[in-house]
């Protein structure tokens, strides 16, 4: 029976408002020089952090009506929170204290009745409306870059509640705001969970989620978040869309698939029903070292075609398992996991060891041993996958060290058929690296994992660092974009697997998608927001 939960957990830290995360958890001074000393090229010295109080913000240009000001503010600090997303070329331009057209106002809707006033008011004034969930875009999603129209920052992080739990058919109900930890602490007591765990977990919400139809927790099988929805609610100019609650229907195109990945270009997504599952009660781990990358490749695609489904098979060249921490000797590194709420996984662990091994892999020695032959049950102790872990929670505050210090480090995400990866990621490294030494004088490191993987094709994710061209590091930054986009498109692979297409991929996207369907896509834009005022620039002119 559907049930009421209690509600999210407050904290006392700060976000930032210029970069990654939580205030206190970036790097120091002196840490930023150490890290900087390692790309040879960079600043002897870390650029100052950004203060709000050194913006030009100007007043508002609009204000709300007496019946909306309760749900809308104009806090300098809270307007710059509000005016870019967390990508590499965001980190910099509020570095450089160029933060880009920062929001007239900032709205936090308590219910779908403010956010359709809402619309309805910046509809009449002509207002653009950019939807703001958790602000973790890396893909220019949550900024405007348009005329000079006032700019409404929609954050739904007011609407975060667990409103029903489905226990017998393991399905809840959630508002859109709701940010990762939130969502799962109410869903804990009811012993379900959604567990879909992006790198921004922490910092994004569930409607962020579907707006991006972002890549979560599960290397194989569900790795998107469409995997688990069953129906949406949806406010746009034109009314509001409910799809129903079904497991499954035939009955023409799909309702929720027009608006999982619309960006919030044609309506705001307000809450939705989820499929959970039980929280898993046996976990189990290990690590394979290869000499070969592509040996590391075929061991991956066996996996990935078996019917074993790890949640976790992620592999790392070389250059990203050193970075990580993963490994010492020059080895790619595989790491695995699996996952079950009712039986334990150690045997098919061994299996996918032993398919592993039987393509050169070698398992982690020393006392990560037992977890590499067979896995240890509740937790990891395989050493490379504790390193791995750490430093995938860890790397977007280095990310913003780094470029404290005029470095570009940033990364890119694609997905391919397997007879295209090889070649692939062969161009990305040589192509982004040989552009990277032109445009900087200093040799670029360029490397490169496997994040998630199906029989018929994976998703490779890159790493650039590299020096950056002092005071000029965005267009650094984009010209090395611009030449990984161009491999991506010759070698038929997507302009992103789960990064979203934003402002920053328009491009990439509109090569991308046929022109029938571009021209459908107009048709719906134009339907649900006639006066063209949700997230303008995104998707669709």
């Amino acid at each position: 029976m559907p049930g009421t939960t209690p509600q999210p957990t407050s904290t006392a830290r700060t976000r930032s408002w210029w970069g990654w995360g939580w205030a206190d958890a970036h790097p120091d001074d002196a840490e930023c020089t150490a890290l900087g000393a390692l790309i040879p090229g960079t600043l002897a010295h870390p650029l100052p952090v950004p203060r709000v109080r050194d913006l030009d913000i100007r007043r508002p240009a609009v204000e709300p009506p007496a019946g909306l000001a309760h749900l809308v503010g104009a806090d300098p600090a809270d307007r710059a929170a509000h005016a870019m997303g967390k990508a590499y070329r965001d980190i910099v331009r509020a570095l450089r204290g160029r933060p880009g057209r920062i929001p007239d106002l900032v709205a936090r809707p308590t219910d779908e009745r403010g956010v359709a006033d809402l619309l309805d008011w910046a509809g009449e004034r002509q207002i653009a409306v950019v939807p703001y969930g958790g602000g973790s875009s890396v893909s220019g999603g949550v900024e405007y870059r348009g005329d000079a129209r006032a700019v409404l920052s929609l954050d739904l992080t007011a609407m975060d509640r667990v409103l029903e739990v489905d226990a017998v058919g393991r399905a809840a109900r959630i508002q859109a705001g709701a940010l990762g930890p939130g969502l799962e602490d109410q869903l804990r007591p009811h012993g379900l969970t959604l567990r879909h765990f992006p790198q921004s977990f922490e910092f994004s919400t569930l409607g962020g989620w579907l707006a991006t139809r972002a890549g979560g927790h599960y290397a194989t099988g569900r790795t998107h978040i469409d995997d688990f929805v069953q129906s949406l609610r949806v406010v746009t100019p034109a009314g509001t869309s409910a799809s129903w609650r079904l497991p499954a229907s035939g009955a023409g195109p799909s309702p929720d698939r027009l608006f999982l990945g619309s960006e919030g270009a044609l309506g705001i997504i307000t809450e939705a029903w989820v499929r959970l599952q039980e929280r898993p009660a046996h976990k189990a781990s290990a690590s394979l070292a290869f000499g070969d990358f592509h040996a590391a490749l075929a061991a991956v695609r066996a996996l990935a075609q078996s019917d074993l489904c790890p949640a976790n098979c992620r592999l790392l060249d070389a250059g990203e398992a050193a970075l990580s921490g993963a490994s010492r000797d020059g080895s790619a590194v595989l790491v695995l996991g699996f996952e079950s709420a009712d039986a334990p996984v150690t045997a098919r662990l061994a299996q996918a060891v032993d398919l592993a091994r039987s393509h050169g892999g070698r398992p982690s020695a020393g006392p990560a041993g037992a977890a590499a032959a067979g896995g240890t049950e509740g937790g990891n102790s395989d050493a490379a996958v504790s390193a791995w872990r750490s430093a995938f929670l860890r790397m977007p505050y280095l990310r913003d060290g780094l470029a404290r210090m005029g470095a570009v480090a940033e990364t890119f995400e694609t997905a391919a058929t397997w007879d295209r990866i090889p070649g692939l990621i062969e161009a990305v490294r040589k192509e982004v690296g040989e552009a990277a030494l032109k445009g900087s004088g200093h040799p670029a490191t360029v490397n490169c994992r496997l994040t998630h993987v199906y029989p018929d094709g994976a998703a490779p994710y890159f790493t650039v660092l590299a020096a950056g061209r002092p005071g000029d590091e965005v267009a650094f930054w984009d010209d090395l974009k611009a030449v990984a986009g161009d491999v991506l498109h010759r070698h038929r692979a997507t302009i992103t697997h789960h990064h979203a297409v934003g402002r920053d991929h328009r491009p990439g996207y509109d090569l991308q998608r046929p022109d029938p369907f571009a021209l459908a896509l107009r048709a719906a834009k134009g339907a649900l927001d006639p006066r063209g005022i949700l997230n303008p620039g995104v998707l669709v002119d």
